[in-house]
């Protein structure tokens, strides 16, 4: 009874902010961000360590206008994640910018693997699903702990077209996915690899980079490609899909996954220094290693 009485609060919530122009809901996103920077202190602190780090150069000052800017971003992010979704697509086309996609499609591929991250309002490149109607577009996630929220979610997701994978049941899904054609498999690929993840440079510090774009691409010989989502104004967005990552060498050889993440990870430094306040800061990206991690990290003993 309880999460049934949650579950309607929180849909009702919603519906209300939905009824509102994307605009109003964006600029509001932006308050309750920076409302969010002030009173979240733990977040806070990692966002400000985060970007410290990466850029030594600026000042404590800089550091916490940045953080702020980042929350703020973040709420915005949000807060139109829940308004875009079910919105007109005309409407969306003036907002929502999308570039690079139609000349990679038109190249003949039909199997195409996206590594996305965490930056602008990431959950945007659903809304490719309207433009490009006779591709399946489709991307993995993380199911919600708790279920009157995941619940009110899936709602708002099923309106974009797009096919939510739950990890949990990833491989068998994404097989099926491209045995469709003309399938893109969009994967969020920028955050803590885990303990099996490679132990790569990553904005001047090792951390655990994911595999999975590099690995799924060569299993199923798709074409690789970065797409990153940039802020351009007040509900406003360009998401750019490209460069083409190499998953074969000039000899038609596959290239090594670590070789791949490594180009990918370097496009992500790309996208974060263009627009520092983009990307997710509040999470713990540089985690220490794993013991896997720390014994591939070691050079191999020398035999005698």
């Amino acid at each position: 009874m309880f999460f049934r009485v949650v579950e309607w609060f929180l849909a009702v919530l919603l519906g209300l902010l939905r009824r509102l122009p994307l605009v109003t809901v964006a600029r509001l996103g932006r308050r309750l961000g920076g409302l969010a920077c002030h009173l979240d202190r733990r977040h806070r602190r990692v966002a400000e360590e985060n970007i410290t780090q990466a850029f030594p150069e600026l000042d404590p000052t800089e550091v916490r206008a940045l953080a702020l800017e980042n929350f703020r971003r973040l709420g915005e992010a949000y807060a139109s994640a829940i308004r875009t979704p079910g919105m007109d697509p005309e409407v969306l086309r003036s907002r929502i910018e999308i570039v690079g996609l139609d000349e990679m499609l038109a190249t003949g591929i039909d199997r195409l693997v996206v590594a996305t991250g965490h930056f602008g309002s990431f959950d945007l490149l659903a809304h490719g699903q309207s433009r490009w109607p006779e591709w399946h577009l489709a991307t993995t996630y993380r199911a919600q702990r708790f279920l009157p929220l995941e619940r009110v979610l899936q709602r708002l997701r099923a309106l974009t077209g797009v096919w939510f994978i739950d990890r949990h049941e990833a491989t068998q899904a994404i097989s099926g996915l491209f045995e469709r054609g003309k399938a893109i498999l969009a994967l969020f690929s920028d955050q803590h690899g885990g303990g099996k993840g490679l132990w790569l440079p990553f904005l001047g510090r090792h951390c655990s980079c994911s595999t999975a774009p590099a690995v799924i691409a060569l299993r199923y010989r798709a074409t690789l490609a970065m797409a990153i989502c940039y802020r351009t104004d007040l509900a406003r967005w360009r998401i750019e899909v490209g460069p083409v990552i190499p998953t074969h060498d000039e000899q038609g050889q596959e290239r090594p996954v670590e070789a791949i993440t490594r180009d990918i990870q370097r496009q992500y430094e790309i996208a974060v220094r263009r627009d520092p306040a983009n990307w997710f800061w509040v999470h713990r990206r540089w985690k220490p290693a794993s013991a896997h991690q720390l014994s591939q990290s070691q050079p191999a003993p020398s035999t005698p």
